[in-house]
């Protein structure tokens, strides 16, 4: 080997191990950050715990191929099995899709969008969940648990109206499927004494509704229902984890904001 070829190869020798150190540095960093969200968080969800916790910005395209390199791999929701409690009867009406999935909205308090999940205890019995989602911030507005499927489940107006404080967007919508809550007169009722326009996902159409689907998917992640023993636990954990979500975990396409934080920037813009 000539001189210039061997004081080259030592070049590179020495920049691949810097690189190795840096690289193993990063690693830790992000290692530390995914454990400690269990597994359950990907590489924007990184991206931004990062610039949190040192003030700048690791490139994401870095951060994608530390995970891989380093095999960091982000825990995948499974399929929402929920499936519907009845057919609608004779007495229950359906409504047109009025929202049509324009699910890129900019102003508060114009579309929400609600469903029912389940959450299973260690003892096999089942939670139910309503929620209301505000599309434009992504910000759970309302929700309840129950151990069973009667109407007040999604009798949430009071809720709403809390959250609404006297301020009805003019254009105001509620999405749903055509699930039997939701095609309840006494539902129906409450909406229309709410002022809210009543939209409805074509049957069968889960990606009608998928922003609540979405959410309900990262919630079942968090949530270690099927640790706990009855409602009073399950609540406990669907309450801490809806407040983190709405107050504390900041979303990419939110421009790196919280839900709450980007209500407020919308309202101030």
């Amino acid at each position: 080997m000539s001189r210039s070829g061997y004081y080259a190869w030592l070049k590179r020798a020495e920049k691949d191990s810097l690189r190795e150190e840096r690289d193993y540095a990063d690693y830790l960093l992000l290692k530390q950050l995914h454990d400690r969200r269990h597994g359950k968080i990907g590489y924007r969800g990184l991206y931004m715990e990062v610039l949190d916790l040192i003030g700048s910005p690791m490139n994401h395209k870095r951060i994608l191929r530390l995970m891989r390199k380093y095999g960091i791999v982000t825990k995948i929701r499974t399929k929402n099995t929920y499936r519907k409690l009845a057919k609608a009867t004779q007495e229950h009406r359906t409504v047109p899709n009025h929202l049509n999935r324009q699910f890129d909205q900019d102003e508060p308090g114009k579309v929400f969008v609600t469903d029912i999940t389940y959450l299973p205890t260690r003892k096999g019995q089942n939670v139910y969940l309503s929620c209301v989602k505000d599309v434009a911030t992504r910000e759970i507005v309302a929700h309840h648990l129950s151990t069973s499927l009667h109407m007040d489940l999604v009798f949430q107006t009071r809720k709403l109206e809390e959250h609404l404080n006297g301020n009805l967007h003019p254009e105001a919508m509620i999405h749903s499927d055509q699930g039997f809550h939701y095609t309840h007169p006494a539902y129906q009722s409450r909406i229309r004494e709410l002022g809210l326009v009543q939209s409805m996902s074509r049957r069968g159409n889960c990606l009608d509704n998928a922003p609540i689907e979405s959410f309900f998917g990262h919630l079942k992640d968090h949530v270690e229902h099927r640790s706990a023993l009855d409602l009073s636990e399950v609540r406990s954990m669907v309450d801490s984890y809806i407040d983190y979500y709405n107050s504390e975990r900041k979303q990419w396409n939110l421009k790196k904001m919280t839900p709450e934080q980007y209500r407020s920037h919308l309202i101030a813009a």
